[in-house]
């Protein structure tokens, strides 16, 4: 237009009147004047009806700063070259920016929209600003494309919220934003550091299949309804960090690359977490769970510090190590290893891709699950089941007795069996033991080698912490039948006694008498040998000094009476000699084999003997029958079932 018939077309525009300049190109100077021709007089702000921008090119910044949409507002396939200001702008219809291009700054702060919004594939190449910005209808986002920094801080949205396949290249700012209704980013992608802190989500929030690149922050946020990261990838980390889940939380086949972060997170319904994926860790460490829970992990490492479940939870785990000290549950609760990956709904594998290519992770990754510590935790509801408890931390676990152990739950084991110490052998007696017993010899001033020594942050406990321990594991496997497994820890517990500070002297003696014997009832070959030993010497004994020189002979003497009649005859034995001359021959020895095989099972021989092998039988015949005994005892104890 001539610069007459613009003016004349400007001077006869009137607040609120409609417009239509779609395709046309503005300059700054020409949009100012435009919305000058709009300024409502007792407002000072720009006022427009319907408005079409539709494929309009603004070359310079493009202010609306204030403006009023009273119509349909239409920014579809625009091309703002420089900034786009509608800082305090009200769009009272609809809005659509779709397919729009925001080249510059695209400045929507404090923006109220009261109807719908669209900003569907519109391209933001540079910061986005939406903070404070109130969405009162639905607003459409979806394949919008933000190329720097997005920011919604403070933002609401009071209908539904469209960010389907939308793509953040810079970081994503919700902070403190509102969602009134549902939040859908499905498929979106994050490759910045997305922000959700303080966000409230008042609807469903569904991320399903969306990535988040770099880390993803939802600190502090609230999820007022159902919450879905099924599929979802976090590439960094993944903070959930004071998070309030009030309605049901899927976060079914996620996949963390990094850390996943859920301490004192609240979970006020029922949450399934898994099965997932994480090559880092997943903390869950002071959350709450108040209602039924699931959690299927695929981690390197779980800790539960003072998390507390409200009703029965089941974790059922692959390659992880589980911190679960402080722990507090009211109902039962599982932790079970999985021996195969887990499996899809379509009965596919669970890919764990992601455990095998992080940085840290060995070549063959073990899949065992671990447990690093019980301390402090009520044992009377929880179950284990396929767990490695050798590294298992339990000093300070209330009720042991009434933990469960199903499967194969294997303990740590003594050291190798010959060990040197000073240049002289030191041999171990096989058996489960604890971890806090191996860092307790190892600190102790002529330990070993083969011993464990504690790691940081541990502690340290004795005998005195331990004798307790592994009274109530004992107690736990027989009441699964377990004797054989019961008798370990009854070995353990005897250890520990015979170590430990307050028990007498003369009942630590007589500790380390039985053993020495036969390892507190429980090693038959200690006891067998010793009662070979104790047989060898009551032979030894018997042949020199035991057995008379020679048998003794009955005498028999009497008084014939003159002119025949009664005879009476008087019989009396000689008294054993002490022997002399060749003492060790085969028929000694005979003799002597005899005596100690009756003396063993508590009898007596019948065999003539002198004064000390009078005693030395009656020795014998006390100390190999409970040596026996003992062996016995050990064989059932061993076979008992």
């Amino acid at each position: 237009m001539a610069d007459a018939d613009r003016d004349a077309y400007l001077a006869g525009l009137t607040p609120g009147a409609d417009i239509d300049h779609r395709g046309t190109t503005f300059t700054e100077p020409l949009l100012r004047d435009l919305l000058d021709a709009l300024r409502d007089p007792g407002t000072g702000r720009p006022r427009l009806g319907d408005a079409q921008f539709g494929s309009v090119t603004f070359q310079g910044g493009a202010s609306f700063v204030s403006a009023t949409f009273q119509g349909g507002a239409s920014f579809v396939s625009a091309a703002f070259e420089g900034g786009a200001g509608f800082v305090s702008a009200t769009f009272e219809s609809v809005a659509r920016f779709v397919s729009a291009a925001f080249e510059g700054l695209a400045d929507f702060e404090s923006a109220t929209f009261e109807d719908v919004t669209r900003f569907g594939s519109a391209t933001f190449q540079d910061l986005t600003t939406f903070e404070s910005a109130a969405f009162e209808r639905s607003a459409d986002f979806e394949s919008a494309t933000f190329e720097r920094d997005a920011r919604f801080g403070s933002a609401t949205f009071q209908g539904d919220a469209r960010f389907v396949s939308a793509a953040f290249e810079g970081g994503a700012g919700f902070v403190s934003a509102t969602f009134e209704r549902d939040a859908r980013f499905e498929s979106a992608t994050f490759q910045g550091r997305a922000e959700f802190v303080l966000a409230t989500f008042q609807g469903d929030a569904w991320f399903v299949s969306a990535t988040f690149q770099g880390d993803a922050s939802f600190g502090s946020a609230t999820f007022e309804r159902g919450t879905g990261f099924v599929s979802a990838t976090f590439e960094g980390r993944a903070e959930f960090v004071l998070a309030t889940f009030q309605g049901d939380a899927w976060f079914v086949l996620a996949t963390f690359q990094g850390d996943a972060r859920f301490e004192q997170a609240v979970f006020e319904r029922s949450a399934s977490l898994g099965p997932l994926v994480c090559a880092g860790r997943v903390k869950l460490s002071g959350a709450v769970f108040g209602g039924p829970v699931t959690l299927s992990f695929a981690a390197r490492r779980l800790e539960c510090r003072r998390t507390r479940w409200s009703s029965t939870a089941e974790l059922r785990l692959r390659y992880a190590t589980v911190d679960f000290a402080h722990a507090v549950f009211e109902y039962p609760l599982t932790i079970a290893a999985e021996a195969d990956p887990f499996v899809l709904p379509d009965g596919q594998p669970v890919a764990e891709q992601a455990l095998a290519d992080a940085p840290d992770a060995p070549d063959a990754p073990d899949d065992t699950v671990r447990i690093a510590s019980l301390r402090g935790v009520d044992a009377a509801h929880l179950v284990l089941a396929d767990v490695d408890l050798s590294g298992c931390l339990f000093t300070g676990t209330v009720h042991l007795d009434q933990l469960r152990l199903e499967g194969n739950c294997s303990f740590d084991a003594v050291p190798p069996r010959t060990q040197w110490r000073r240049w002289r052998p030191v041999r171990f007696t096989q058996r489960r033991t604890l971890a806090e017993e191996h860092h307790w010899r190892a600190s102790r001033p002529a330990a070993v080698r083969g011993w464990n020594v504690a790691v940081l942050g541990t502690g340290r406990v004795g005998p005195l912490q331990l004798a307790p321990v592994y009274r109530a594991l004992r107690k736990a496997f027989e009441d699964g039948k377990h004797e054989p497994g019961a008798a370990d820890f009854y070995y353990g517990e005897m250890e520990m006694r015979r170590h430990a500070d307050d028990i007498p002297r003369s009942e630590r003696s007589l500790l380390t008498a039985y053993w020495a014997l036969s390892g507190y009832g429980l090693r038959a070959s200690r006891a067998l040998g010793w009662l070979a030993a104790a047989m060898l010497v009551t032979i030894m004994l018997m042949m020199g000094f035991g057995l008379p020189k020679d048998s003794p002979k009955q005498e028999a003497t009497g008084t014939v009476p003159p002119g025949g009649g009664k005879v009476t005859f008087e019989i009396d034995k000689a008294d054993p000699q002490n022997p002399t001359g060749n003492r060790f021959t085969g028929e000694r020895f005979e003799n002597a084999l005899n005596v100690t095989l009756n003396s063993v099972v508590f009898r007596s021989s019948g065999q003539d003997l002198t004064t000390t092998g009078t005693y030395i039988e009656m020795a014998s015949r006390v100390t190999e029958p409970v040596l026996l005994g003992l062996a016995v005892l050990a064989v059932r104890n061993r076979v008992k079932r």
